[in-house]
């Protein structure tokens, strides 16, 4: 397993990433601005899914993730490093 410091450029990487603090609708999903569908958010909670690392800050310590859970166009987020885990390469 990686960590977002010991990660090489140039390789492929997926973790399960966390996003703090967004609206849900009521399955859990992104909801409000974050979705396309026509459902109304039902709480502001954390999203846990499983995406693939697109960028790296090393001094602000953030991933750029996308999100692989959704069925429609890719989600981008930017989650901190605290906020990953379960790095892996592909």
């Amino acid at each position: 397993m990686f960590t977002p410091e010991t990660m090489e450029p140039g390789k492929g990487y997926e973790c399960t990433f966390t996003v703090k603090n967004i609206p849900l609708d009521e399955f859990g999903r992104p909801g409000g601005m974050l979705s396309l569908a026509d459902i109304p958010i039902e709480k502001i909670g954390d999203y846990t899914s499983i995406g693939t690392i697109v960028a790296r800050d090393l001094n602000k310590e953030l991933l750029e993730v996308e999100d692989r859970k959704t069925n429609s166009l890719p989600k981008t987020y930017v989650v901190k490093f605290a906020d990953v885990e379960n790095i892996n390469e592909v």
